[in-house]
C-alpha cells in the first residue's frame, strides 16, 4: 500500500506531507485501525537498556512527542523524539524541507522548530507508550554559543524523569555555530557539565538515565579521534553517528544541490559509514554506538552493525520505503 500513499504524499509540499502523515497515523492508531507490528528481533543491550530489537526511530520525525503512541506501534525497538529546546521556537523560514527523489535524499533546514521542553513533557505524560524512549536536546537559536551549556542543562534536568536515555545534539547544521561544540575543548567542557548534572539527577531521582552525544558526518579522522578521546574521558554512555551532511556533492547536478541545510537519506550513507567505521576503531568497544544515516533497506542496517554499531536508527528511509523498512532492518540484523 505504501507506494500508492507515497505517490500521493509526494504531490504535496514536503513539510505539509510530513504533518499529514503523522496526524493520519495518530488518527488510525486512536481508531484501532493501525496494524500493531511485532517487536520480534534480536534483543539488544544498549547503554544499560534492554531493547526488544536494535532498530530505532531517529530524532526529527516527532519533534514534540505528539505521536509517540502511534509510532510505537510500528515495531521500533526504541524511539527518539526531539530535538527539543528550553523555549519554543519557530525554526527557520519555510520552505525548509525538500525531497530529492532521484537520489532518495532529504534536505532540511528546519532549525530546531519545536514547542519547547515543557510542552514535550506534557505530551509524554499523556502517552501510553511503554517502550524505550530517548529525548534529543538542543539549544535555542537566540542563545549565544558561549552559553549553550545552560540550554542543554535546562533540558537535561526537565527531561531526566521522562526519558530512558537523553541525546545531546551538537551536530545539526541548521543552528548557527552549533557544530563548533564538537571541538575538543568545547566538547569536553559541555559534556563534563552534563555528566556532573547527570550525577546529581541520578542521586535525586534514584534512577540512572544514560547520556549519548550525536555527531556529524562531516568530520575528518583527527576530529573523530578527538571526539572519541573526549567521550571516553568524560565517560559518556553512548554516541550516535551520524547527523545530516552539509556536503551536497553526491547530488551532482540536481537543482536542489544548491539548497542550504542538512542532507540525509541514501546520499549520506557512505560518509556516515566512514565516520562510523573510524569512530568504532577509536572507541574500541568502550561505549556503544548507534549507527544512523542512509539506511534504505535491511542490508544497510546490517552493514552498520558490521562496521561497529550496536544498534541503528532510521528516518529518511521511511519517507521512501514506508514502515516495511522497520521489519526489513530487524530481519537483516537478526
Amino acid at each position: 500500500m505504501y507506494p500508492i500513499a507515497r505517490s500521493l504524499l509526494f504531490k504535496m509540499d514536503a513539510e505539509q506531507a510530513h504533518h499529514f502523515t503523522l496526524k493520519s497515523l495518530k488518527t488510525l492508531h486512536k481508531l484501532g485501525l493501525l496494524p500493531i507490528a511485532g517487536n520480534q528481533g534480536k534483543t539488544t543491550e544498549l547503554m544499560g537498556l534492554t531493547l526488544p530489537n536494535p532498530v530505532g526511530l531517529a530524532a526529527g520525525l516527532d519533534k514534540n512527542g505528539e505521536y509517540i503512541d502511534a509510532l510505537g506501534a510500528l515495531g521500533f525497538g526504541f524511539i527518539e523524539i526531539g530535538t527539543v529546546t528550553p523555549k519554543p521556537q519557530p525554526g527557520n523560514p519555510q520552505p525548509r524541507l525538500f525531497r530529492v527523489p532521484q537520489h532518495q535524499g532529504i534536505i532540511n533546514r528546519m532549525g530546531f522548530n519545536n514547542h519547547g521542553i515543557d510542552a514535550m513533557i506534557r505530551n509524554i505524560e499523556a502517552s501510553r507508550y511503554q517502550g524505550i524512549l530517548g529525548i534529543n536536546i538542543g539549544k535555542n537559536a537566540v542563545t549565544p554559543i558561549e552559553n549553550a551549556a545552560d540550554d542543554y542543562l535546562i533540558c537535561l534536568e526537565k527531561a531526566y524523569a521522562h526519558a530512558d536515555y537523553i541525546t545531546v545534539n551538537i551536530s545539526s547544521p541548521n543552528t548557527k555555530n552549533l557544530r563548533a561544540l564538537q571541538g575538543g575543548d568545547e566538547l569536553s567542557a559541555l559534556l563534563e557539565a552534563l555528566k556532573n548534572k547527570q550525577a546529581h539527577l541520578h542521586a535525586a531521582h534514584g534512577r540512572y538515565v544514560p547520556l549519548a552525544v550525536k555527531i556529524a558526518p562531516d568530520l575528518d579522522e583527527t576530529q573523530i579521534a578527538d571526539i572519541a578521546h573526549v567521550v571516553k574521558a568524560v565517560e559518556m554512555d553512548g554516541i550516535i553517528a551520524t547527523n545530516t551532511t552539509i556536503d551536497k556533492s553526491a547530488l551532482r547536478n540536481d537543482p536542489l544541490a544548491n539548497e542550504q541545510g542538512g542532507l540525509s537519506g541514501l546520499p549520506v550513507r557512505e560518509k556516515s559509514n566512514q565516520v562510523l567505521q573510524q569512530l568504532a576503531a577509536h572507541i574500541d568497544g568502550k561505549l556503544p554506538i548507534i549507527g544512523v544515516g542512509g539506511i534504505i533497506d535491511g542490508q544497510d542496517a546490517a552493514e552498520k552493525i558490521r562496521l561497529g554499531a550496536n544498534a541503528v536508527q532510521i528516518y529518511s528511509g521511511l519517507i521512501y520505503q514506508g514502515p516495511a523498512l522497520i521489519q526489513s532492518c530487524i530481519k537483516a540484523i537478526r
